[in-house]
């Protein structure tokens, strides 16, 4: 087998959506050439140098790490197209112009490798139209590659093929942007808008006609179709705003254009309030109005009535918002269904819309029922896809239910539904995922998932319902599992261990059940991984420790009785530490306070790049006892190799003490959170087989844990240069009173306290401290007031 490895990228175009393309490139460490039109002024590279700076600015910022932004080289096309040779993907992402398009086709292709893959980011222009025009050998090495915005955190990309598109080339480029660019491809017919644009923008068009219909405000939609019904919490005009009211309007344009014999033609309309905003120039957030306008800090809504913006906030009725609650999918929808209340009857309108129109397109628009779900879950935010959703909620009562509206004239179509909906293989099966594999209306038959070898990395891929494939809450051997962990393997000879947990935060089960697995793996095992089943779907490593649980304990005993647990905390993180098997954290999302140091102890860390990562005790009005300011002491002591300590020390102090968290992994191995051997993964199915794969590797090559040594302190030298720099922020009114108390705590700890600088300490003289400091906290009414406030609103309280 031939290895592709993309060495080099060369993105054309540097607006919105090229820029961001190249700068998640530098994340993933692959080289970028940006290339847009000479400047007409000052340097030739103005263009793309404007736009890498703009980069910096953007929230969410699309480089793991903004300095980073020097990384991209910058090009245009009238001096630098040579640079094109050395290229191995060339993505084009210039404005959606074919006649464009082509102009800049004709001037690189001379310049393209002979073995390079060239591919059109469009949202919606023809893939085999686009190819036109390009050489035999070139057209065999084109597709669509539409990335969702913004490129970084938007995990779709759908892959386009063209009718001459050789098939290696696009599996090519499936395992790149899986493993590499850690996206979840799918792979789209060559019609207007693909997937996921054509049925979420139907969906939208669907939800404004429903709404006037139903003659609801803008506010209690987005209540109704956002984190209520399983999506994008800002719903479905907040959406909008977001990502610009005159891109809905193009993609709408291209669907009114190209789809003129589709039965849901008429849905296609620009409707006239989008069309009046869009005229007036209110675009939605990037112009400060569209459906909403924020005035100073209150945000009003657009009254459809009048045009002007009026108070906003209304919800959804109570009843629907009861009905959206309950666990069991087929009542819901049937309560949905059966409801007389307006916003009951609106809901099971769009649900009806969506489910009808995914019916008589599928056939079109996807190779199969898993295609469009995982395009609309990865690319609109839905947590179940529209096929799913159906399938649980009942198939063939709801198949009934939509028939009997298409024939009282209800749905937005006459068109039926398929045949093959309450017939044959799906009928049958009672839905269109099966563990078989998914329904294909083109080829009448269940079709299985991908069997590319990049899949292979992924021990547990997307769940579908009705699929049946195995998941990391139940799959393998359990060993022990509580209401709090499971110990588990599948034979592989790597203990997993994973947090049942609220938000996976660490309290006394949590803790024993480390003990537990630790025991077992050095007994059984070649080494234990720390990893969360839901970690790919945006849950966190942890969230730290379990104050509600710890809270009893406390108002029975006081914080002298908290002093147990939290040596027991110690104890067990210290034993992960020192365990004679690798012990390797699996990490993801928010990994906070006690998750932070859990990590740290481990022999290695095997981050997602979406890692917030951080100690932020002192937000409760604690410092870390874990063994947080231990380890940044001593990776101090080691990282100065002989330099002055105090140095390597202050980053790592007033992380802790101002409790900042990375906003990626990059980030965190600057903030020496994660250490330079740790690994970053960019897919998040990929987190599991990455960690296990580390593990075993340090267990074959001999694995030994490392010795204890003591640790050379910066003392009361150390101790008073960082109390002067918290005395010059408590004076400047950058911190409380008692921010500057938790501040000088954490530097009587981490220096070493009133000793000499030079002194040597060990591991467990930080731990006592630590301890002491906590429970000294504990004690005190502003620390008691941050718990409660934090136990009872969910958000810091700053006293």
């Amino acid at each position: 087998m031939t290895n592709f490895i993309v060495k080099k990228v060369a993105v054309l175009g540097a607006g919105v959506m090229g820029a961001q393309i190249a700068a998640h490139c530098i994340n993933a460490k692959v080289a970028v050439v940006l290339f847009d039109l000479p400047a007409p002024q000052g340097p030739k590279n103005g263009i793309v140098l404007r736009a890498v700076e703009n980069l910096k600015k953007l929230s969410p910022a699309p480089f793991g790490v903004a300095d980073d932004a020097a990384l991209i080289e910058a090009a245009n096309y009238e001096d630098d197209l040579d640079k094109l040779a050395g290229c191995d993907l060339i993505i084009e992402a210039i404005a959606e112009r074919m006649d464009w398009k082509h102009d800049l086709y004709h001037k690189v292709a001379p310049y393209l490798g002979a073995q390079a893959i060239f591919a059109s980011n469009t949202s919606g222009l023809p893939i085999n139209q686009l190819a036109d025009g390009l050489d035999a050998a070139l057209k065999e090495r084109f597709c669509g590659i539409h990335f969702f915005n913004p490129p970084r955190y938007m995990r779709l990309v759908e892959l386009i093929p063209t009718a001459t598109t050789k098939p290696a080339i696009v599996d090519q480029l499936e395992a790149f942007l899986t493993t590499t660019l850690g996206k979840g491809v799918v792979r789209a017919k060559d019609t207007p808008n693909f997937i996921a644009n054509r049925v979420g923008i139907f969906g939208m068009l669907a939800i404004m006609h429903e709404a006037e219909k139903f003659a609801l405000t803008v506010d209690v939609v987005d209540d109704l179709t956002g984190a209520k019904l399983g999506r994008a919490k800002s719903g479905t005009f907040r959406t909008a705003d977001v990502v610009g009211l005159d891109t809905m309007g193009h993609v709408i344009k291209t669907m009114q254009e190209n789809l003129a014999d589709d039965p849901f033609f008429n849905v296609y309309q620009t409707p006239a309030v989008l069309a009046k905003l869009i005229g007036a120039g209110a675009l939605g957030q990037k112009t400060g109005a569209g459906f909403y306008k924020k005035v100073g800090k209150e945000i009003l809504r657009l009254d459809f009535a009048t045009g002007g913006y009026v108070a906003g906030g209304a919800k959804a009725a109570d009843i629907v918002g009861r009905i959206l609650k309950e666990k069991d999918p087929v009542k819901k929808m049937s309560a949905l269904h059966e409801s007389t209340n307006p916003h009951a009857q609106f809901l099971w309108a769009i649900w009806r819309d969506v489910f009808h129109y995914i019916a008589v397109h599928l056939v079109s628009v996807a190779d199969n029922a898993r295609d469009l779900d995982l395009a609309m879950r990865w690319g609109f935010g839905w947590n179940v896809g529209p096929f799913e959703t159906w399938q649980a909620g009942g198939w063939s009562q709801i198949a009934t239910w939509i028939n009997e509206d298409i024939g009282a004239g209800k749905a937005l179509c006459a068109a039926p539904l398929p045949s093959w909906v309450m017939e044959g293989k799906v009928g049958a099966a009672g839905g269109v995922h099966t563990p078989a594999g998914s329904y294909s209306a083109f080829l009448d038959t269940f079709v299985a998932r991908s069997t590319l070898p990049v899949y292979r990395r992924q021990e547990f891929c997307p769940p579908l319902f009705g699929s049946g494939v195995a998941n990391g809450r139940s799959a393998g051997t359990t060993v022990f599992e509580d209401e709090s962990v499971r110990l588990w393997h599948t034979g592989d000879e790597v203990l997993v261990i994973s947090f049942k947990t609220k938000m996976h935060v660490i309290g006394e089960g949590v803790v024993n059940g480390l003990k537990m697995g630790l025991d077992e793996a050095e007994k059984n095992f070649k080494a234990l991984v720390i990893w969360q089943p839901d970690a790919a779907e945006g849950a966190p490593f942890s969230a730290g420790a379990d104050l509600q649980a710890a809270l009893p304990l406390f108002m029975q005993g006081g914080a002298k009785a908290m002093e147990p647990g939290i040596k027991l905390l110690q104890d067990t993180f210290m034993g992960l530490k020192y365990a004679s098997v690798p012990v390797v954290a699996a990490l993801s999302g928010l990994t906070l306070g006690g998750g932070c140091e859990l990590a740290l102890h481990a022999s290695k860390r095997v981050a997602s790049i979406e890692l917030y990562m951080g100690l932020v005790e002192v937000g409760v009005g604690l410092v870390p006892a874990g063994g947080g300011l231990k380890e940044a002491a001593l990776r101090a002591a080691q990282d100065a190799q002989g330099n002055d300590i105090l140095q390597f020390l202050k980053g790592r102090f007033i992380n802790a003490a101002t409790a900042v968290v990375s906003k990626s992994a990059l980030e965190a191995k600057q903030m020496a959170y994660l250490s330079a051997s740790d690994v970053i993964v960019f897919n998040p199915y990929e987190l599991l087989h990455v960690a296990k794969g580390e593990a075993r590797a340090m267990f074959e090559a001999g694995y030994r844990a490392p010795l204890p040594r003591g640790v050379s302190v910066v003392g009361r030298y150390g101790l008073a240069t960082i109390t002067a720099q918290l005395v010059n922020m408590r004076d400047g009114g950058f911190i409380s009173a008692h921010d500057y108390k938790l501040g000088a705590m954490i530097a009587e700890i981490v220096s070493g306290g009133d000793v000499d600088q030079g002194s040597v300490v060990s591991e467990q003289w930080f731990l006592d401290r630590e301890r002491q400091a906590l429970l000294e906290l504990l004690r005190h009414p502003k620390t008691q007031e941050r718990i409660m406030g934090l136990l009872q609103t969910g958000k810091p309280v700053r006293n």
